[in-house]
Parts: C-alpha cells; sequence; structure tokens
C-alpha cells in the first residue's frame, strides 16, 4: 500500500520560520510558509526546553534547531562493531551494511524536520571506525597548525574557546555523493549508493579558521591548507585541503567547529573537534580534527587524491586502477557544490486521491547551490520540459541576517547579518491543479542559481559516481481514482524508483528521455556495453536447483557451492586444487562469491565452466543471501576459533614492529582458552573491506603463533608500501592502517598440506612419509616453513632432517632470524640454516648472491630415488618461486616432490 498524501496546506515545522526573497511584506502571507507577526516582531515556535534558554541572547527572530530524540541508544547492530560506543537514531538508512556508519535520512522525515536537522537525522559519511573520545578528554583535545607557517602553533580545545572569538553560522552541509544511486542504477560506480536525502542544515559554532591561520602567519608561497582527522583508516588518516586563500577570506566562512546546534558534537559528527566548510562537499569538512598543515601545494593525503573526484565519464572503473596520473589531477578535485534540487513531496509510493474537493496539490522540495552562490529560481515542468513554471523559492537562512546585533546562539555570535553569500539550501513550492497533474506522465524540477548555471538534464556519468545533478523526476502512475508518484530511486539496496523498473523492462535510461523510445528511435537498437567478465558458465546447462539440494552437498564427499548465483561441483577438483581440497569443502553448501571473485586469477575464474552444473533458482538464493547457512549457534563457548565455513572476528590488539617494512599482529580471540584450531602446515583467511567500494579484500596468511596457543593470534606480515610507479599491496597496507581495537574477520583452516608430525604429513588428504624436508623461502614466506620446522625441531622425538634456503635482499629482510639461529644452534644434528643476501654489505659473512642454479646444485643436488623421501617446501614472491620450479625441474626434481605454500 502507498502511503497518503499529507495535507495540500502545509502548516510550518514547530522550528523553522522562514518567508520568501526579498522578504514578504508585512500583512502578506507567504506562498510557501505561513507566517504571523506581532507588530515589528516574529513569533516563533521552538521546541526547546526552558533548560536550553541558556543558549540563546537576544530576540529570537531566526529558526531554532528541532528537539532531538532522548531516547536514542546504541543500537544493537553495532554493538559488535568499533563503533560500540556511539548513540545512533534508528530511523537512519544505512547504505554501506552494518560498518561503517555511513546514512541518510528518509528523505520525508529529513524535509519534515524543517529547515535545521536534528543530530538525530543529520546524514552521516564515516570511512571507518568512529574515535572514541571520553568526556572527560574533551577540553584537553590537542590540534597543531604547522608546514609553511612562521608560528606553529598547538591549541587545545579549552584554549581555542578561551583565547579566539566564536561565532554561529547556519550551514548545510552535503555528500558529493548526493543522489549517487540515480548513477548506480544507470552503470556501476565504484561509490555506495545514496539517495537524495545526503545533506543536512545545522547551526555551527566554532572559531573562523582565518583567525587560527593569521595567529600562525603563513609563509610566502604558502597556497594550501590541510586538514587532517584523528580517524585512522586502511589508507592512513582521513584528510583533504582546500586553498589558502579561501580558508582566509571571511566570505568562505570556513570554521573550526566545536558545536553542533547549541551542543556538543557528537561522536559520528566529529567530537570534539573538526572543519567544517560551507558551500563545498562534505568531504572537506574533516572530522575529529587534529592537524592543519599549511603548505604550497594541494594534500598528498590517499583520501584527497582517490576520493571526491569528478573524473571524465570515459574513464570506466577497470581503467581508473591503472591511472595514478589522472587521480593526482587537480582539474578533477571537486570543491564548490553543484547546482541541485529534489522532490521530496510527493512523496515515493504517495497516493492522491482525486475528489472534488481537492483544487491542488502544493508539490515541495528542496535545492542548494554552491560556493557561496543562491539559488535565484526553481522551474518544474509537466511536459519533460517543453514548459515550465515558476515555484516559490524561501530562504530560511536570510532571518539570521535579520538578527538584532550582539545576538548570540550556543555559546557564538551570530555572525552572518553582513555576508551576501549563501551557505545553506533553500525550499521551493509550487500549487499545481489537480486536472494537470492527471493529464501529465510526470513532474520534474530544476534549480538555477545566480551565475545563471542551471540544473542539466541529462547525467553526467563518472566513475566515482559524484555530484550527479541532473533533473529531478517523479512519474505519475494513474490507478483508477488515484494517483500513485514514484521516485527515481531509494538509497542503499533498496529496490524499487522507475529508474530500476524502467531499466528491467530494457529501456535505456541514459539516452536523456528517461527510457522512453522516440518515434525517430523507432529502428534503432541499444547496444549493451560488451560484457568484459570471464564467462564461467555451461551455457548448455539450463538446470535448476533448489537449497535443500544444493545443502545435501554441504560436505567433503560431493561439495557443491556457489558463485554469483551458479552452482558447481568442486568434487572432480579436490586433489588438484592449489588450496587443497580444504578450501572447496568450507564453501560446500554456501555462496563462495565474495571469496572467490577476490582470490581467484582470471585463469580460475575460466576453469569454473568445466564445474558448472546448474542456477540455483530466485528462492533459494534470496534464502541464501539472507544467511540461511548452517553455521555453529552453540550458546557453549568454541574451543578452536577458525571456523571453515564462517566469518569470525577477532580484535586487533597490538601491531610490534620488527623491521622498517614488517610488523607483527596480534589478535584477541574471542576468550582466553581459545586455540586458533590451525593445523600445522595450513594457512588462514584475513578479510577486511575496501575504505571506498566496500569491496572484500581477501588474502591468505600463515601466524606464527602455535596451533596450542590460547586466547591470541599472532601473524607475521611484510608490508608492501605504494612505491613511485608500483602500487602496493591493498591487505597489508589495509591492515597496517587499521587502528588497535578494529575487529578483523578471519576464516579457516585451509591449504593442501598439514605436517602430523615426526615425518608424516598428507598432502590433499594422501599420507606421505618424510625424511627430509628442503625449505626454500623469501621474505614474509617463511611463516608456513617457520610453522613445520618448528614441528619437527621442538619435538625431540621427530628425526626428519631439515636443510633451510632463505634468500634475501639484505639482512634486515631476514625475518624470524633470531629464533630460527637459536632453533638451528640447538638441533644442528637435524637442521642447516643458510642464509643468502642479494645485496650483503660489507660486514656480512654468510652467502651472496640470489638463489640461482649454481647455489642450489650446491646446496641440494639432483633428485635421489628414495621414494619420495624428500620433500621441497617452497614459499616466497611470486619470481622466487618461478625461478626455484623452474632450476629444480631441470635438476631432476618432480613435480610431485615440490610444494608450494
Amino acid at each position: 500500500m502507498g502511503i497518503q498524501s499529507p495535507p495540500i496546506s502545509l502548516p510550518p515545522p514547530p522550528t523553522v520560520h522562514s518567508f520568501q526573497y526579498p522578504p514578504t511584506p508585512p500583512g502578506t502571507e507567504s506562498n510557501s510558509r505561513r507566517e504571523s507577526r506581532t507588530g515589528s516582531e516574529f513569533e516563533i515556535e521552538s521546541s526547546i526546553s526552558d533548560a536550553d534558554e541558556s543558549k540563546f541572547k537576544g530576540p529570537r527572530m531566526y529558526p531554532l534547531p528541532p528537539r532531538s530524540k532522548p531516547d536514542n541508544k546504541v543500537l544493537a547492530e553495532d554493538l559488535k562493531t568499533p563503533d560500540s560506543h556511539v548513540v545512533r537514531d534508528p530511523r537512519l538508512i544505512r547504505l554501506t551494511g552494518v560498518h561503517p556508519f555511513n546514512v541518510e535520512a528518509p528523505l520525508s522525515e529529513l524535509f519534515d524536520e524543517g529547515f535545521l536537522t536534528t543530530k538525530d537525522l543529520h546524514y552521516v559519511r564515516n570511512h571507518g571506525p568512529v574515535p572514541l573520545v571520553e568526556d572527560s578528554e574533551v577540553m584537553d583535545w590537542e590540534f597543531i597548525i604547522e608546514g609553511m607557517v612562521d608560528n606553529p602553533i598547538k591549541l587545545t580545545l579549552a584554549q581555542l574557546l578561551r583565547e579566539y572569538e566564536q561565532v554561529t553560522y547556519p550551514i548545510t552541509l552535503v555528500c558529493a555523493g548526493n543522489r549517487r544511486k540515480e548513477q548506480n542504477i544507470v552503470r556501476k560506480t565504484k561509490g555506495f549508493s545514496w539517495g537524495a536525502a545526503g545533506l543536512s542544515t545545522a547551526l555551527w559554532t566554532g572559531v573562523v579558521i582565518g583567525d587560527l591561520l593569521r595567529a600562525a602567519r603563513p609563509k610566502r608561497g604558502a597556497k594550501y591548507v590541510c586538514f587532517e582527522g584523528a580517524d585512522k583508516l586502511p589508507n592512513g588518516y582521513y584528510g583533504t585541503s582546500v586553498k589558502l586563500n579561501w580558508a582566509m577570506d571571511p566570505n568562505r566562512g570556513i570554521m573550526v567547529a566545536h558545536r553542533m546546534n547549541g551542543e556538543e558534537l557528537t561522536p559520528d559528527h566529529g567530537k570534539p573537534l573538526r572543519v567544517v566548510v560551507p558551500g563545498q562537499i562534505g568531504g572537506r569538512s574533516v572530522k575529529w580534527l587534529k592537524r592543519i598543515i599549511v603548505t604550497a601545494a594541494p594534500s598528498d593525503n590517499w583520501y584527497h587524491i582517490y576520493d571526491n573526484r569528478v573524473l571524465p565519464t570515459t574513464i570506466t572503473p577497470e581503467m581508473s586502477a591503472d591511472m595514478p596520473d589522472t587521480w593526482k589531477d587537480e582539474r578533477y578535485a571537486i570543491y564548490d557544490l553543484n547546482t541541485n534540487s529534489a522532490i521530496c513531496y510527493p512523496a515515493h509510493d504517495e497516493t492522491l486521491a482525486l475528489t472534488q474537493t481537492i483544487e491542488s496539490y502544493r508539490v515541495r522540495g528542496y535545492a542548494y547551490a554552491g560556493g557561496g552562490k543562491r539559488v535565484t529560481r526553481v522551474e518544474v515542468t509537466l511536459d519533460k520540459g517543453k514548459s515550465w513554471m515558476l515555484a516559490n523559492v524561501s530562504y530560511p537562512e536570510d532571518e539570521y541576517r535579520l538578527a538584532p546585533e550582539g545576538a548570540e546562539f550556543g555559546g557564538g555570535r551570530l555572525d552572518v547579518s553582513w555576508r551576501e553569500t549563501c551557505f545553506c539550501w533553500c525550499f521551493w513550492d509550487l500549487d499545481i491543479p489537480i486536472p494537470q497533474l492527471q493529464a501529465a506522465d510526470d513532474i520534474l524540477v530544476r534549480a538555477m542559481d545566480e551565475s545563471m548555471m542551471v540544473q542539466p538534464r541529462d547525467m553526467y556519468w563518472s566513475v566515482l559516481g559524484m555530484m550527479n545533478n541532473p533533473w529531478f523526476r517523479v512519474v505519475i502512475h494513474k490507478e483508477g481514482h488515484m494517483l500513485r508518484f514514484e521516485h527515481p530511486t531509494l538509497p542503499a539496496l533498496k529496490p524499487g524508483g522507475w529508474m530500476e523498473r524502467v531499466k528491467k523492462a530494457g529501456g535505456n535510461i541514459s539516452n536523456g528521455y528517461w527510457g522512453e523510445k522516440l518515434s525517430r528511435e523507432k529502428e534503432d537498437v541499444i547496444e549493451e556495453e560488451p560484457a568484459k567478465e570471464i564467462c564461467m558458465i555451461n551455457k548448455n546447462i539450463s538446470r535448476k536447483i533448489a537449497l535443500e539440494e544444493l545443502k545435501k552437498h554441504d560436505g567433503d564427499a560431493e561439495p557443491w557451492f556457489v558463485v554469483n548465483g551458479e552452482v558447481y561441483d568442486g568434487t572432480k577438483f579436490l586433489e588438484g586444487h592449489p588450496g587443497g581440497a580444504a578450501s572447496i569443502v568450507g564453501a560446500a553448501g554456501q555462496d563462495a562469491s565474495e571469496e572467490f571473485l577476490a582470490i581467484h586469477s582470471e585463469n580460475a575464474k575460466a576453469m569454473l565452466v568445466d564445474y558448472h552444473i546448474g542456477s540455483l533458482d530466485e528462492a533459494s538464493q534470496a534464502t541464501l543471501a539472507n544467511g540461511d547457512v548452517e553455521e555453529a549457534k552453540s550458546s557453549t563457548p568454541r574451543k578452536t576459533f577458525l571456523q571453515s565455513k564462517t566469518w569470525t572476528k577477532a580484535i586487533m590488539s597490538a601491531k610490534d614492529k620488527i623491521s622498517d617494512d614488517t610488523k607483527i599482529f596480534t589478535f584477541d580471540l574471542e576468550h582466553a582458552d581459545q586455540t586458533s584450531g590451525l593445523p600445522i602446515g595450513q594457512h588462514l583467511m584475513i578479510r577486511l573491506r575496501d575504505p571506498v567500494t566496500r569491496e572484500a579484500i581477501i588474502r591468505s596468511y600463515t601466524p606464527l603463533s602455535e596451533s596450542a596457543e590460547k586466547g591470541k593470534l599472532r601473524v607475521l606480515i611484510k608490508i608492501y608500501y605504494d612505491k613511485p610507479g608500483r602500487k602496493g599491496g591493498k591487505m597489508t597496507q589495509a591492515l597496517d592502517a587499521i587502528p588497535v581495537g578494529h575487529f578483523v574477520d578471519f576464516k579457516g583452516p585451509v591449504g593442501k598440506f598439514e605436517y602430523l608430525g615426526r615425518g608424516l604429513c598428507t598432502i590433499s588428504g594422501q599420507e606421505r612419509r618424510v625424511k627430509r624436508f628442503i625449505m626454500i623461502c623469501g621474505g614474509s614466506g617463511i611463516t608456513p616453513i617457520f610453522q613445520v620446522l618448528r614441528a619437527v625441531l621442538t619435538d625431540r622425538e621427530d628425526s626428519t632432517s631439515c636443510l633451510v634456503i632463505d634468500g634475501n635482499r639484505i639482512e634486515q629482510d631476514i625475518l624470524c632470524k633470531e629464533d630460527l639461529d637459536k632453533m638451528a644452534i640447538n638441533n644442528t644434528h637435524k637442521c642447516r640454516l643458510l642464509y643468502t643476501l642479494s645485496q650483503a654489505g660489507q660486514s656480512w659473512t654468510g652467502l651472496r648472491g640470489r638463489m640461482d642454479q649454481e647455489l642450489l646444485q650446491k646446496e641440494i643436488g639432483p633428485c635421489r630415488n628414495n621414494n619420495g623421501e624428500d620433500l621441497v617446501l617452497i614459499c616466497g614472491p611470486e619470481p622466487l618461486e618461478k625461478s626455484v620450479h623452474t632450476i629444480l625441474n631441470t635438476m631432476g626434481w618432480k613435480d610431485e616432490n615440490l610444494l608450494f605454500f
């Protein structure tokens, strides 16, 4: 059922008084908001409590904030995330799953709150965990002003309040992704799906940033001001920049804010201190402010470069991955907002009964412009742009300009009376006769700013899906004695909206005519973009498989699994799978799409055709997507941490640096008596999510922890940082960037090799007796080697001999050297340990050079015919593994005696 239309005449929200611009003459009623006057005073209704009276000084002739909800609490879905300390409103729509918290309000509820938005419904854009700042720490919060300044400054919030003048401005913040869902329907971008409520307005109180910069005295040649927050993310702390001359311009209104709507900032909105940049995209308003850096060039922060850009529309998501120079081109950086508008009423699925008593319907919405510009007109069309009607426009922001001198709000002077720039959204409305609505197919709106820039009819699609501002269109459906209205999209993954409906029906929603085929297009054929995905299905198979049948194959006998809705039988590949049978068995009976696509190469994806047996039926796909998978649900704490079919969370509790690019990451398991459950020689999977795209990053690692170690999991990881001309490791940099206290997902065990002890091992489930291990490794490839070596050398009854050759570039690159040396010295009768360095220093006394044929011929020799009692374990960078493989083959070693971890 659709929602019923609200009354045609909109009563003024209790906390907002606004009027048309220019101001309505006394005695005249505005078409968009009703006013009442007593003499020359405005009568303002406010829902603020008597206890809040101390926030206000002077006659209140301007909009006051609505009352916040008193009963918000930490929500159940946040309890197991790093944001378990943050109180939130359950009405907010989550756009990126449970975490991080990126939300917008339902559009109607946002509009109904009026000009000012409560902290409860104000949109939130978080890239990661919200920093925890206790109330007792707020006044001691420090930030610095540094860089190209003659007088670097360090200030606490208490000093900021005491030493600088406080001002209050009404400011609308808008996410650059507002209305992105429309772009994602046309073609998927790299961003998540904002609806049309990615904006909000509040009264912000703080210090004009120009006052701070003048105290710091920027040097000659300084051109930019960089901001950095305290939110540690997978790619470093969040940061960005604006031009110095903008920051110094009082008309721009950039401030360092500590209050919102007269209250201290909440955690989601930057507690205790943030930057607020009026007229520019929300991404420039850095939260949890820690550093202000004056520079000669724009910020080199990862988030400044790879976020908040509009790249040319010809660049696809695939192309963008290898275009670092394009991302760094400042011509594509977004600063000022573009002109935009939306229809809020009629709401999506709102219905309007056609009765004789209703003569007209009031269409209503919002509009905004950027860079301090004013929206000068809003136009509505009922015939797709052939003719337009001017809407009434109201500017509640202007009421603050009429506040008497000395008026204050929230401890700050209302400093807007002299300013002509506009910082806020405006509202528009138009009464449309019912017969005109009945005759129309849709309602479209566009806005124009004072530079005569008008919203375009057509969408400008770009890879990040930002700054989307084509005409906003609401479709009118005639259903008996009723009209039903349909918005273009719904936010997040919510289905609905005419764009999705038209696309599913085969319409071309990017043709500029909203999916309609014009008469001159009758012979045209809409060509789909060539598919770039690798074919992973057998097109000759049409079998439909139900979830019940899939679950019959969730064991290790005949494991079936699902990728992108298609069912595959992994039975024939159990023995040949490079990751071992456990990888396939662990996915049996489940949707393995995320893991498979994140880990496997194009060749592996193409191989799926041979194992394709059918498609999961739609009902089963829906059930499986909702998590209807067998999981351990016992209330009894599990003895072992890892689960083969379910991701399990552990908290990162420590990072210990052991070299310039290597750290040991320690994770706390679910309870102190829990062991990892990882067999010797096998590995586990770690999952994080890309901070921008939210796509899964999954990699396999072998921990340093012994299998029996309780309560902790320690993983040695070499971090591959970005370098000029070379992209670093996505997972290693992501792990390095997340803060201590962050959750990380684990799954396992996986791998085809397991060492059972005393020379007995299994390879793909087949037992093998080994008398000598030849272990060849390099860099962080030592970790699986170390695990097996430790098991052999710590068991006095294990007579297996071990030869270890560890190749690195320089001595500092040798990982676990102290532990390796100690084990070798204590076991000289069964362990020989060799290091070789390709760039050894003068003091190095060990082997020199790479692992070439001369070295391997000398230390290993040809394969002996001893019934496979020698087994070579190899783990290292891909070039090392390929080189060693080729050399050993030429020396007579067969692949059956070589095992690559």
